[in-house]
């Protein structure tokens, strides 16, 4: 990461203190964590003092880390140990007060920052209060952009954002059943919609796919192409 933005990180520290807290970025951004309780404060703050001016809200997107770091297939190994998705546990450092060090997260809101002022970007990720549904405060009142991405966010995952004015979906149909952004959301859905030519309007039915679970295949290594019993070259 260059210089400038090392410098950068060093002085949102200063500022902010215990408020942020650095993430490894394997982009080369900056990307700090924020505590649900000082997210409207750190936020009105990156966005009015003139040594930040983070005018714009560029993105906001929820995450569901649920079956974070779960294992790929072991196609190598398959033939004798069988398929297993073993799962490395994601436990976050980051509990609310009473969850303890160590207690596993799952949703997150990440906003994506820009400074048309002072040319520079910045990340920030904010844990969801652990309930269901998750919830956040809202920063429609400080980015007027945060209106229609928290709405989407809502949508998808189910995240509500207190103090926004007007949360309603925005993608999926009317009287939609669950976030299909989820990850224990089914690929296949819920429902399914058909127009029923007897009854001359669109019906919704349960889904009619089977559920199915796809087993990759095996890798398995073919002694006819193993360098050692290839003929050797002929000369002359």
């Amino acid at each position: 990461m260059s210089d400038a933005l090392e410098n950068q990180a060093a002085t949102l520290l200063a500022r902010f203190g215990s408020a942020l807290e650095r993430v490894p970025s394997r982009c080369g951004e900056l990307t700090f964590e924020v505590p649900a309780s000082q997210l409207l404060v750190v936020c009105r703050a990156l966005r009015d003092e003139p040594d930040w001016s983070f005018e714009q809200l560029v993105d906001l997107t929820g995450v569901d880390y649920l079956d974070y770091g779960r294992a790929e297939w072991k196609t190598e190994s398959a033939s004798y140990s069988g398929f297993s998705r073993g799962r490395s546990v994601y436990l976050s450092r980051y509990a609310e007060a009473g969850g303890g060090e160590g207690t596993e997260r799952r949703f997150a809101v990440v906003y994506h920052l820009l400074s048309v002022t002072r040319n520079r970007r910045l990340r920030l990720r904010c844990w969801c209060e652990d309930a269901e549904p998750p919830m956040l405060d809202s920063v429609e009142r400080i980015w007027k952009a945060a209106d229609w991405y928290e709405r989407e966010a809502f949508d998808l995952f189910g995240i509500l954002f207190r103090g926004h004015p007007d949360l309603r979906r925005l993608l999926t149909d009317y009287g939609f059943v669950g976030h299909p952004f989820r990850k224990d959301f089914p690929l296949i859905g819920n429902v399914e919609v058909r127009y029923d030519p007897a009854k001359g309007r669109v019906v919704y039915e349960p889904v009619s796919i089977a559920p199915r679970t796809l087993v990759p295949r095996v890798i398995r290594e073919d002694n006819r192409y193993d360098a050692a019993l290839k003929d050797p070259p002929r000369h002359g």
